[in-house]
């Protein structure tokens, strides 16, 4: 959809909100506009206005069925995604269980193991075997959670958060949010708000059951919300930075750790225009640390000095110190 259709998509939003009653409300005040304002229904023909309606209503028809499905489709593929990631790991779990459990030692190994575990009998309490490992696991944790993060909630399998009245997940592109409703309710008895960064959800004439200021800035106009089954409310909030993971949701929830976030593998092509060049730039630049070479913008600073030496011969710059 181009610039052109959505420039007027937040007034069509604000005026949207005003309709309580939904789609058939608001159609209503359009289509009494066009009859008390203008003259599309008796400036031509009778079925040349219903044509034009119609042609319009099929054109969007499609376009909405066609998103929808590539919706529908993204879905399936992350479902198909996460279902190959479980069964690997059933698969890893079956191998490890099959691995023979029993190794028959040599004297030398005999003795060294009993020397060992003598020692560490004299250094602290004996430990079953899986308190041994309960233990290194957390010992493992700690030192992978630093400082920083400690006290952070590990993120969800969509790498977002489950909490009481919603769950949240994300990738580096949109988060979406799932509100699980008590009752079943209609379209016309939700109310959406978003701003750049606020959100407020919930039943009207009800408190909300999400609101706050949102970790980072959405582009709103890109954001969407629908009833599933009438008793949830989905959100799909777009991110303007994409090159960064969210710590929560809104600023009142907890925060979790994004150092255990899990993206989904992802190519260079299916990134945007600026975004596939910041990634790019970041990946050249890395590959000439490594090498031990200039980086893209130290290459410009050199190239630039290079040009002006060039240019001024009558200088003399053999004292002069270039880092």
């Amino acid at each position: 959809m181009g610039e052109s259709e959505e420039k007027f998509d937040g007034i069509l939003l604000a005026l949207a909100q005003q309709h309580p009653d939904g789609i058939i409300e608001l159609l209503d005040t359009f289509f009494s506009f066009l009859a008390r304002k203008t003259d599309f229904y008796t400036g031509a023909p009778e079925e040349v206005g219903e044509k034009m309606v119609l042609e319009k209503f099929k054109k969007y028809q499609k376009v909405a069925h066609a998103e929808n499905e590539k919706k529908k489709t993204e879905r399936e593929e992350q479902e198909r995604r996460k279902e190959e990631r479980r069964k690997k790991k059933e698969k890893e779990e079956r191998e490890a269980a099959n691995q023979p459990k029993i190794k028959e030692l040599t004297e030398e190994e005999a003795e060294a193991l009993e020397k060992k575990l003598a020692e560490k009998s004299e250094k602290s309490p004996v430990q079953s075997p899986k308190e041994e490992k309960a233990q290194e696991k957390k010992e493992k944790d700690e030192e992978e959670e630093g400082e920083d993060n400690k006290g952070k909630i590990k993120p969800n399998a969509g790498n977002g958060c489950d909490l009481e009245n919603y769950r949240w997940t994300q990738t580096l592109q949109e988060v979406e949010v799932v509100i699980p409703l008590n009752l079943k309710v209609k379209s016309r008895d939700v109310v959406v708000e978003y701003g750049r960064k606020s959100i407020k959800a919930g039943l009207r004439n009800a408190p909300p059951i999400l609101q706050g200021e949102l970790y980072n800035e959405i582009k709103v106009e890109e954001c969407n919300w629908y009833l599933d089954n009438g008793n949830t409310v989905v959100l799909s909030l777009e991110k303007i930075n994409k090159m960064e993971w969210w710590g929560r949701l809104v600023t009142s929830d907890p925060e979790i750790n994004t150092q255990k976030v899990a993206p989904e593998p992802s190519k260079l092509g299916d990134l945007d225009g600026e975004t596939r060049g910041m990634v790019e730039k970041m990946m050249y630049d890395q590959r000439q640390k490594e090498m031990g070479k200039p980086t893209s913008d130290e290459q410009k600073k050199q190239d630039v000095l290079k040009k002006f030496m060039e240019q001024h011969p009558e200088m003399d710059f053999s004292k002069c110190k270039f880092n």
